[in-house]
């Protein structure tokens, strides 16, 4: 599946993204360094939920404690 980078606009996988910052449960796919400071200078312009994608919540198990 590929995402758009927020700042330039270019489509990248998940994979091959340079950097994801998950902001406010938002997960944001850049593909370089330009774009990452750029957008880190900017959140209001590029962080809004319709140009990421809803973060996925990491399922936590209870541990077992033995005494």
């Amino acid at each position: 599946m590929s995402y758009k980078d927020p700042v330039c606009g270019k489509r990248i996988n998940r994979g091959k993204a340079h950097m994801i910052i998950e902001i406010e449960g938002v997960n944001y796919f850049l593909c370089c360094p330009r774009c990452q400071t750029e957008f880190e200078h900017n959140l209001k312009l590029y962080a809004r939920p319709e140009l990421g994608e809803k973060a996925r919540k990491i399922q936590h198990y209870p541990v077992k404690q033995h005494n």
